[in-house]
């Protein structure tokens, strides 16, 4: 993984990502989260996968049923967002499409992603901190504003 900073002004930042072939995804985007030191921030991404986990959530189970994607697939849209979570670490929260090779798409929350060729993203910081408070109802952390 490579970043770099490419724009900053009053407590805002911008970073460029660049993760490499092999790396997974998630933990990569959420190391980098926790490196940067970012309270609030909102990301995109575009890049390829090898291999893929997308989830969808079942509100009965209060898990996440995981929709394995087993070939080479394009991130056509990667959007989501930072906030502390309860244990004060960064969350990263992330949905995404990704293209497979006959043009169907499989979507859902990005749980894991093996980059092949790469994967590029853009990592906007907002000064204001957001926290994600898990929901005792829901069985899911979500963004608290109180």
């Amino acid at each position: 993984m490579k970043s770099k900073l490419v724009w900053e002004n009053v407590g805002e930042r911008t970073f460029v990502v660049v993760l490499d072939s092999g790396e997974e995804a998630f933990a990569a985007i959420t190391a980098f989260a926790a490196e940067a030191g970012l309270k609030a921030a909102s990301l995109t991404a575009i890049g390829a996968f090898e291999t893929a986990t997308v989830g969808w959530f079942d509100f009965d189970k209060k898990a996440y049923k995981p929709i394995e994607v087993a070939e080479q697939c394009e991130v056509l849209s990667a959007i989501g967002d930072v906030a502390t979570g309860d244990d004060g670490k960064p969350s990263v929260h992330i949905h995404t499409v990704l293209g497979l090779s006959d043009g169907s798409t499989r979507g859902g929350h990005l749980l894991k992603g093996r980059v092949h060729p790469t994967l590029e993203v853009t990592v906007v910081e907002t000064p204001s901190h957001l926290h994600r408070r898990k929901q005792p109802g829901l069985g899911i952390a979500l963004i608290d504003l109180t």
